[in-house]
């Protein structure tokens, strides 16, 4: 039976699986001639490179989507200052200073990511990121609160980079393979938000706040340098287009076309088909619909947890900023084990379920993750609330933290394999439309978590 994962697949555009670019496709019309992978073992398909080559790639795309994590929480130590400086009325619009970043990070991936998916990953990857770091660098010369939110969200806008990784990896990886991808992937994008406010806390100390937008530039611009002259392009349509390139250019062949469909309809028809995909799965498919809502709600927690750990530490337990701020490795460690334990364990059960199905992979096969992560997050939250009530020594309540982030982590990696494995084609597209969702998610709980702060 066919699965519903495929199914949906077919419904968006009729989207053909990924093996239509491992063969020659012969035409009709002897003129023009059909590009595409000259056979399975093509060493310009990306999933056909060494694998250095593929964990190099991949280490870069973790680098590149831990500059925006960062971003998003590490000016939470230094919101009490902006707001004295800037004489902000109320706390929660100094939180807008933090959370309108989320903001904008529900907005870019429906632009970057259909973008690049027709451009390619790279060039799409390397102007968002120079759009962030120039506005990034603008909000340290803010002179007014104005300023600092009109800055802060379109430096959000760049930084949405990160939804363009979940198409990187399905460009590389072969389905077997994507779990033990992400243990490298998402070392670094999942512990940005809580390396964040512990960075944040001692620049505050050391200096003010502007530096905080000096040093996140700063890394943006070192991590930029090694991509401009070390990432190559992985999306296969941009390789086999050039290649295509290529060959007319070297046998004056006028009429060389590429074995994918949007190849060969006119640049606007293209660019406003892929800006409408995102959109399209996001209302059309029961499947992404679902597993958004699901993403919102983890997410949400996560954001939730991180807009109120600070004071737990300091209202509660009585510690200083910076001894509070390094609370956060309990949940860094977390997010860290998740990536280290459970990705191979993901490949593994994917693999046995494939072997079960007569050598059939499915999108579904991902899903059992799925329940360790659902018990993990509410005892995880459950352990930390109940050990905070009860003012229990500090390490309780850390412990509680190590469980849910394990759990939030172990549910997003899921979610981000099963959607990857379910739309291959559109990964980025797809991916895109449940970080809408997510971002929304984490924005919208920082009101709520300014009335939870309060009744601490």
């Amino acid at each position: 039976m066919e699965s519903p994962a495929k199914r949906a697949v077919c419904d968006v555009e009729h989207a053909q699986a990924p093996s239509i670019l491992l063969k020659v496709t012969e035409s009709p019309d002897p003129a023009p001639r059909t590009l595409a992978w000259t056979g399975q073992d093509d060493p310009a398909n990306p999933q056909n490179w060494p694998q250095a080559r593929k964990w190099f790639v991949t280490l870069l795309a973790s680098l590149y989507m831990f500059v925006s994590p960062v971003s998003s929480s590490i000016v939470a130590p230094a919101l009490p200052v902006i707001q004295d400086e800037f004489r902000i009325a109320t706390t929660l619009e100094a939180q807008m200073v933090l959370s309108i970043f989320v903001l904008a990070s529900a907005v870019g991936p429906l632009v970057i990511s259909p973008l690049s998916e027709v451009y390619g990953r790279r060039p799409v990857l390397q102007f968002t990121c120079l759009f962030y770091m120039v506005f990034n660098l603008a909000c340290a010369f803010s002179k007014t609160a104005a300023q600092l939110l009109v800055f802060r969200f379109m430096s959000g806008l760049g930084g949405s980079a990160p939804a363009i990784g979940g198409g990187m990896l399905a460009d590389c990886w072969r389905p077997e393979e994507r779990g033990k991808s992400l243990k490298l992937y998402y070392i670094f994008p999942l512990v940005g938000p809580a390396v964040g406010p512990i960075v944040g806390g001692f620049i505050m100390r050391y200096s003010n706040w502007r530096w905080i937008f000096y040093s996140t530039s700063i890394l943006n611009a070192i991590i930029q340098t090694i991509g401009v002259f070390a990432l190559p392009e992985t999306f296969p349509l941009k390789i086999l287009q050039e290649s295509a390139r290529r060959d007319t250019k070297e046998q004056r062949d006028t009429k060389p076309r590429v074995d994918y469909r949007d190849s060969v309809r006119k640049t606007w028809t293209v660019i406003a088909t892929a800006m409408m995909r995102p959109a399209k799965l996001l209302t059309t498919q029961p499947i992404v619909q679902l597993l958004a809502l699901y993403t919102a709600y983890i997410y949400g927690l996560m954001y939730l947890a991180l807009s109120t750990f600070s004071a737990v530490w300091t209202d509660v337990y009585g510690e200083s900023d910076e001894i509070a701020g390094l609370n956060y490795v309990s949940l860094a460690l977390g997010f860290t084990l998740s990536t280290q334990l459970m990705a191979p364990v993901n490949d593994h059960v994917y693999s046995m379920l494939k072997k079960r199905n007569h050598g059939i992979g499915l999108p579904e096969h991902r899903v059992p993750l799925l329940i360790p992560s659902a018990i993990l997050i509410p005892a995880g939250f459950f352990w930390y609330g109940w050990s905070v009530q009860a003012k229990i020594h500090w390490i309780m309540p850390n412990i509680g933290s190590v469980l849910f982030g394990f759990g939030i982590i172990t549910g997003m990696q899921t979610i981000t394999s099963y959607t990857v494995d379910a739309y291959p084609l559109y990964a980025a597209s797809a991916t895109a439309a449940l970080t809408v969702f997510r971002a929304f998610a984490g924005f919208g709980w920082y009101p709520i978590a300014l009335v939870v702060r309060l009744d601490l």
